[in-house]
């Protein structure tokens, strides 16, 4: 296909760790049927940059914990017909978000020798706390699937269908055995939606919630059960204040900040 009628994408990073973007580049044959569909006009990942192109797609990977990605993201907003953020950083904030929950002066004093030229927000947060977002592909990292799904749905005028169900569904699914019932692991599939295809109890690991939270979860019933499991308190915040920590899937964390 003609480059000059071929949809635009643009791939952006923010706060993140990249894995996100390398799930582009390890789709493999499905990588080369994008390129063939699509002209990739920004993914420094990859090679091509400008930021500054109006878009079919935006893919947006990394949370906004800097007043620069603060204004950038406003542009690739303005430059995008569709914005989709990837991973669990663009859509719950990240590992970095859990610095909302702790002394951010004192992170940045005990990490950089020189932390008058650290420049942050008061609050890492996810894309949609600043722009709107047509879709959310969660997931740490997303995967190959919901990108290819997500291009192909867009292209043709729709929006990605997103997964709600429990990672517990999925399991039951794949007749995968309960790694909470029969070995006692604390693991978040009754609260996490799936999209992964219960990668982790699949291979006898407890969930470790990477995905967000699902629709209709009771997670106080969960932290009893972890309780009864032996965990402490401490324990339990710690399942439930990781990947997804700025995802509401903990009770009003936030307003708890600094009182335990």
């Amino acid at each position: 296909m003609d480059s000059d009628t071929q949809p635009k994408i643009a791939l952006h990073k923010f706060s993140s760790c990249d894995g996100c973007q390398l799930a582009f580049l390890n789709l493999g044959a499905g990588l080369l049927s994008v390129f063939e569909q699509f002209e990739v006009v920004h993914f420094a990942e990859a090679g091509p940059v400008a930021d500054d192109v109006p878009v079919l797609i935006s893919f947006v990977e990394g949370s906004i914990s800097t007043p620069d990605d603060l204004a950038r993201i406003k542009q690739v907003r303005a430059n995008s017909r569709y914005l989709i953020t990837i991973g669990a950083c663009a859509t719950a904030g990240g590992l970095q978000a859990l610095r909302n929950l702790a002394d951010d002066d004192g992170w940045v004093e005990s990490v950089y020798a020189t932390p008058e030229y650290i420049d942050t927000l008061d609050t890492v947060t996810p894309i949609r706390a600043h722009v709107p977002v047509d879709a959310e592909l969660w997931g740490c990292p997303v995967n190959g699937t919901q990108v290819l799904n997500a291009l192909h749905a867009c292209r043709n005028g729709t929006l990605p269908v997103v997964e709600h169900d429990k990672v517990c569904l999925e399991c039951k699914r794949q007749q995968t055995v309960c790694v909470m019932v029969t070995r006692g692991l604390p693991c978040m599939g009754p609260v996490t939606r799936t999209g992964c295809g219960a990668l982790c109890p699949g291979y006898a690991r407890d969930c470790y919630a990477c995905y967000g939270p699902a629709e209709n979860s009771e997670d106080g019933i969960l932290r009893d059960r972890f309780a009864g499991l032996g965990l402490n308190n401490k324990q339990i915040e710690h399942r439930f204040t990781s990947f997804t920590s700025a995802a509401g899937m903990t009770r009003d964390v936030n307003r708890r900040k600094g009182t335990e």
